[in-house]
């Protein structure tokens, strides 16, 4: 298990135990399970439908082999040399060099292009970046970034729940009552810190993206050039994307208008940070 998994895991249950002290502190267990059940609704429905949305997002349309046969050949020599199934392929218009992946798992992976990316990069920057959104196909990404935001969802849902029960009386399900200063506590950090948290774990798989990426490939140059070309596109070309939408890109496409927040805030790791990880990267 890599540092980057290990991290998310861990990531992931301080999420969960966040959920659940936060419900017992502020609804008791009527308050905990409703909100479970609310976030569980949401994990389902982003994780099944995350390829429709994503594709529809970016206004994206399924090429074929005939439509783009080099960049067909290189996703299936990726898919070869990872053991994966061949993935669908999307371009979506968009000028800005960008690229992302979706699908619920590897079997219904699907890897989206910008037109953009297909102007700017070299055949073997474009490879580097290939490599890196089938790594997160095959890492399951997809589902881990679900469940970490239905969770965060839900604990945002169930603290706003605690601000209403208080200003008009609500309680909780049993006799001890709920202490004021830990329920006002628990209604302003818990969505912050599940933020912070979700925040993190998406970092930390753009990280270990970055790394399966260029195990495929045996060397993380292609990569780490590729990633400092798009920055610098995303700095000057603008680009239509849902904020929503934004951390499944493998930079994030909305750099140039991006307010300067702390780094806590961002879905994506500093690009020089990633840089430097893959140029010392020894080839396996």
């Amino acid at each position: 298990m890599s540092k980057n998994t290990l991290k998310t895991m861990l990531l992931l249950s301080a999420l969960g135990g966040l959920f659940i002290v936060g419900g017992g502190v502020i609804g008791g267990n009527s308050g905990a399970v409703f909100g479970l059940a609310l976030g569980l609704i949401f994990v389902g429905g982003s994780y099944w439908f995350s390829d429709r949305i994503a594709v529809a997002s970016a206004r994206a349309r399924e090429v074929s082999e005939a439509e783009a046969p080099q960049l067909y050949s290189m996703v299936m020599g990726i898919a070869q040399r990872a053991n994966m199934p061949m993935p669908k392929l999307y371009i979506s218009p968009m000028e800005q060099p960008n690229a992302f992946a979706t699908g619920r798992s590897p079997s219904k992976g699907v890897v989206c292009v910008t037109q953009g990316i297909l102007q700017v990069l070299e055949p073997a920057e474009l490879e580097g970046v290939l490599a890196h959104e089938m790594a997160h196909v095959r890492n399951r990404d997809v589902l881990i970034s679900s469940v970490a935001a239905a969770i965060a969802m839900a604990i945002t849902f169930v603290a706003r729940m605690a601000m209403w029960g208080a200003m008009f009386g609500g309680g909780r399900d049993d006799d001890r009552g709920a202490n004021p200063i830990a329920l006002l506590a628990m209604m302003i950090l818990a969505p912050l810190a599940a933020m912070i948290i979700q925040m993190a774990i998406s970092r930390s798989r753009e990280f270990e993206a970055d790394r399966t990426g260029a195990h495929i490939l045996g060397q993380g140059e292609p990569l780490a050039r590729a990633l400092e070309k798009i920055e610098a596109y995303a700095k000057r070309v603008p680009a239509d994307v849902n904020p929503a939408q934004a951390s499944m890109y493998i930079i994030n496409p909305l750099t140039g208008r991006k307010v300067n927040f702390a780094n806590l805030f961002s879905t994506h790791p500093p690009t020089e940070e990633r840089v430097r990880r893959l140029r010392s990267q020894v080839s396996p």
